[in-house]
């Protein structure tokens, strides 16, 4: 690797992932979430271009990350770059790098394929591809993920980003690995990649013969070829991170909650302007487009209305197949924290997860946060912050995810405090979800600057942001 001039300082690991991989074709960064895959890969197309391999670079990311890129970019980016971002007019930038972002979603949908295919057509013999989280191309029966694949062949420089490439099976990696180059693994095909690294079961399930891996072979082996395309850093290996580690993951309100959330919107913009409304009237009508972003709401003679396939559930659902650490999960909401609960249970069974909130006693508290913090079989948290928030020690967590944020900055720090703390040997990161141009963002916009928010300060506040 030639010398190569950083924009930002990176960390040791970094600088050896990129001497590594830096010259491949195809390449692998298996880096735990919060080590900076996405510097690195940035770091990565800028030498690239600085040795006249490449003139673009596609990224394509999961919805809730794809935009994050934008500010990266413009930190990390050694050359001037120009930012075209799918179905935007807006550009970012104007230099001589160019870099084209979208999201995995649109890789199911002719359109989305159809944009990527005219990029490929002009610029494949000159580009970068980053797939980023690509455990988002793990089924291989998948439309994305066969478009992704068909695509990638004729692009010449290819880039996996994934804490975490096996979420549930080494068999995840076939198509991950198939996307970078079918020569890599050694294997033409998945049922042949199968047969040597997987010993496969029959099992009935609904009337139907269905084949499930009754255990697993050969995987000293896979280790070994993947030890050849790849660079693997976990968090415990990186002593030099920051102490705290900051993430924000957008959403996308369903059609039926964008639909609700603006009607409430509107009408909450009218209840604010009306002098004669108290506080506490004006408090509840914002609080009902908080509760929209997250996946229900109250109506006025008590029921609750719940929406089908809420965005926040299945991205917290991804974020916890990124890496195998302790997650902290705080939710505002008794009606959040009993779906996460039972949505965890389900998934990962029933003695994977704790809870604090109003209804758990305080001896059950006491346990829970002594499983927590003691039982390798405990893997979440779930509670309420303004109820577990305060004076507990869960310093076993190396993730906190903010399904949903209090408006109170005092909830907040001492919250986030509750793993980084004295005893705390690992790097902690933070991770918001956001729902995309809602009250979520004026929410974490509030507390990153510092104010509190309450009955008094929501009205003019809020006014400016829902108008």
């Amino acid at each position: 690797m030639k010398k190569f001039e950083y924009k930002t300082e990176p960390f040791d690991h970094q600088r050896t992932a990129l001497k590594q991989g830096a010259k491949w074709g195809a390449y692998a960064y298996f880096m735990e979430m919060g080590t900076g895959k996405t510097k690195v890969a940035i770091d990565n197309a800028n030498y690239l271009f600085s040795t006249d391999s490449i003139t673009h670079v596609m990224v394509v990311a999961p919805n809730s990350v794809y935009r994050n890129w934008i500010k990266e970019i413009d930190v990390h980016s050694h050359t001037d770059y120009t930012i075209s971002v799918h179905k935007d007019k807006k550009t970012y930038g104007k230099g001589k790098i160019q870099w084209f972002l979208i999201n995995v979603e649109a890789l199911s949908h002719k359109s989305g394929v159809d944009v990527i295919s005219k990029l490929i057509n002009r610029h494949g013999k000159k580009m970068l591809w980053i797939l980023d989280e690509s455990t988002t191309i793990k089924n291989k029966s998948a439309k994305r993920t066969r478009n992704i694949c068909k695509l990638g062949k004729q692009v010449a420089y290819k880039r996996i980003l994934t804490g975490s490439p096996i979420t549930k099976s080494p068999l995840d990696l076939y198509t991950q690995c198939e996307f970078l180059s079918p020569d890599l693994l050694g294997f033409s095909s998945y049922f042949t990649f199968r047969a040597r690294y997987a010993v496969m079961q029959q099992i009935e399930m609904g009337g139907k013969q269905m084949l499930f891996p009754k255990y697993y072979t050969n995987l000293d082996e896979l280790g070994e070829k993947l030890k050849l395309f790849s660079y693997r850093v976990q968090k415990k290996d990186c002593l030099d991170l920051p102490d705290k580690l900051y993430q924000t993951r957008k959403i996308q309100l369903t059609v039926k909650q964008a639909e609700i959330y603006n009607r409430l919107k509107k009408f909450a913009y009218a209840t604010i302007n009306q002098d004669e409304v108290s506080f506490a009237n004006k408090l509840t009508e914002i609080l009902r487009l908080h509760q929209v972003t997250n996946g229900f709401v109250n109506s006025d003679d008590g029921t609750i209305q719940v929406f089908d396939d809420c965005p926040k559930i299945k991205e917290l659902l991804n974020i916890l197949e990124e890496s195998d650490g302790k997650f902290i999960i705080w939710a505002n909401y008794v009606q959040n924290i009993k779906t996460i609960i039972k949505k965890l249970k389900d998934k990962y069974g029933p003695r994977s997860v704790v809870e604090i909130f109003g209804e758990v006693s305080t001896e059950d508290r006491q346990e829970a946060v002594r499983r927590f913090q003691e039982d390798p079989e405990c893997r979440f948290f779930v509670g309420n912050p303004s109820t577990g928030g305060y004076g507990l020690t869960l310093t076993a967590a190396s993730y906190v995810v903010y399904f949903s944020n209090s408006y109170n900055l005092e909830v907040r720090e001492q919250s986030e405090d509750r793993a980084h703390r004295i005893g705390q040997d690992k790097n902690v990161t933070y991770i918001d979800l956001i729902a995309d141009n809602t009250i979520d963002e004026f929410i974490v916009g509030a507390l990153d600057k510092k104010m509190k928010l309450s009955a008094q300060t929501l009205g003019e506040e809020v006014k400016k942001w829902i108008k």
